[in-house]
Order: C-alpha cells, then sequence, then structure tokens
C-alpha cells in the first residue's frame, strides 16, 4: 500500500503527440515521440507502441503521462516522461486517453 502523500508525489498530466518517428537504434520495437504538455512544454518519449499504433495515427492524439521522472537514457535518445497504459491479452500497450478534448498540461489526480 502507498500512502495519499505517495501518489500525490506523481505529477501525471495530459499532453499531445505532435511527432512521431520509428526508434531504430532501440533494443525493442518503439517510437520516438515529440508531446506538447501545455506550460511544461514538449517532452520527448520513447514508448513500445508499435503493434497497436502506426506512425501516421500518433500525431493530435491525447495521451496521459507521468512527467516528473528524471529523463532516462535510451541508446542515443533521452526520454523525458512516461505514457501511460494498459497491457491487453496480447501484452501490447493500449494508451490511456481522455474521453473528452482537454488542454495540454492538464493535472489528472
Amino acid at each position: 500500500m502507498i500512502s495519499w502523500d505517495d501518489f500525490e508525489k506523481i505529477d501525471i498530466r495530459v499532453g499531445t503527440i505532435i511527432e512521431a518517428r520509428a526508434f531504430e537504434k532501440a533494443k525493442n520495437p518503439s517510437y520516438q515521440l515529440k508531446i506538447d504538455f501545455g506550460e511544461l512544454g514538449i517532452r520527448n518519449s520513447s514508448a513500445r507502441i508499435t503493434s497497436l499504433y502506426s506512425l501516421e495515427e500518433l500525431p493530435g492524439k491525447q495521451i496521459i503521462a507521468v512527467v516528473n521522472f528524471p529523463p532516462k537514457q535510451i541508446a542515443n535518445f533521452f526520454s523525458e516522461c512516461l505514457l501511460l497504459g494498459v497491457y491487453n491479452a496480447d501484452k501490447a500497450v493500449v494508451l490511456l486517453q481522455p474521453s473528452l478534448p482537454v488542454a495540454n498540461g492538464d493535472k489528472i489526480g
């Protein structure tokens, strides 16, 4: 069990993917994403979502991500946020998304 104080330390925000490209140097099939988080700015993320999402469909998609982890180096790329998703029966990640459009940077809580 975690405390409410522990939960409040996690900064989860809504952002919009503005760019997606193949991440050729990743060990596992992945994309490099640029995500607009409004007042928080644009952050990079590496995401292993290639089995369910094409590069063409990702720009414009709103997602939910943790934005207060330290950057993580993956090959030659620094991932600055962690997209949230659900593993389906095939172990593929289904992205969490707001059910209605909201402002980039809006806080989840």
